[in-house]
């Protein structure tokens, strides 16, 4: 399987007026088309970091990272990936179509191709029919599926996402994965996805990055057997499940992931 990020003994350290903050340290990824690869740990050990420097939002210090085989910088100036923050980021005096349709009109596509591409993400995120409705009239829930059609929307190889669901409540967050598994299978995408969750990390991921922090290092990758098709919820009480969730939390422990 051809790898869409490789990431070799990349190390990243903020220089700070308190001194330097060692950010990542000796990380070492391959992530495979197709892939669906969940970063998770404790708060400060670099999963949103090592998220935004294959996004070139930061650049790294020393070691190598490749996506797309391509610089970080090239595969965003080609729009390789769509990016989803933790916060649906939607611009209120717009509505969900005209927000989906933003980084559209920055490249500059014609009115019908960007209609197009509205209407085929919003349907992959279920919200046709919301077209003319401004952010302040949807559910937190439905304000980020907007986010994901917006991401969606550029066509994107991969799609990065920086803990989409930590701000919902239980009930939204399982059905938003669901969506999220069944969006994956139609689309194949790449995706890569932050949590501090383990068991929204074990039912999404075909494999899941266990790290540890201060500097942020990669503890564990667990490699994960479930289906890659559909995931009913259910699937979380079962044997193989709740092993593989028992693994990433040792990993965290091991870690260190719960000293303050």
């Amino acid at each position: 399987m051809p790898s869409v990020i490789s990431v070799k003994d990349l190390s990243l350290t903020f220089q700070t007026n308190d001194g330097p903050v060692h950010a990542l340290s000796g990380i070492n990824l391959e992530v495979g088309k197709g892939d669906f690869v969940s970063f998770i740990g404790p708060s400060g050990c670099g999963k949103t970091t090592l998220l935004r420097v294959i996004a070139d939002l930061e650049q790294a210090t020393s070691g190598k990272i490749l996506v797309n085989n391509t610089t970080p910088e090239k595969a965003r100036l080609d729009r390789a990936y769509g990016y989803v923050f933790q916060a649906p980021a939607l611009y209120p005096w717009r509505s969900i179509a005209k927000n989906v349709a933003l980084p559209l009109e920055i490249m500059g596509l014609s009115k019908s191709e960007q209609d197009q591409r509205i209407a085929r993400n919003l349907a992959l995120v279920n919200l046709t029919g919301f077209e003319k409705k401004f952010p302040w009239q949807l559910s937190g829930g439905m304000q980020q599926r907007a986010s994901i059609a917006r991401a969606l929307a550029v066509e994107p190889d991969l799609l990065l996402m920086d803990e989409p669901f930590g701000a919902l409540d239980e009930i939204v967050r399982d059905h938003l994965n669901e969506q999220l598994l069944q969006l994956w299978a139609k689309t194949a995408k790449t995706c890569v996805f932050v949590t501090h969750s383990i068991p929204e990390a074990v039912y999404l991921s075909t494999k899941i990055v266990v790290m540890s922090p201060r500097p942020g290092r990669i503890y564990d990758i667990v490699e994960s057997d479930l289906p890659r098709g559909p995931r009913p919820l259910d699937i979380r009480e079962s044997p193989e499940f709740l092993k593989i969730a028992a693994r990433v939390r040792d990993g965290l422990r091991a870690g260190h992931s719960y000293d303050e």
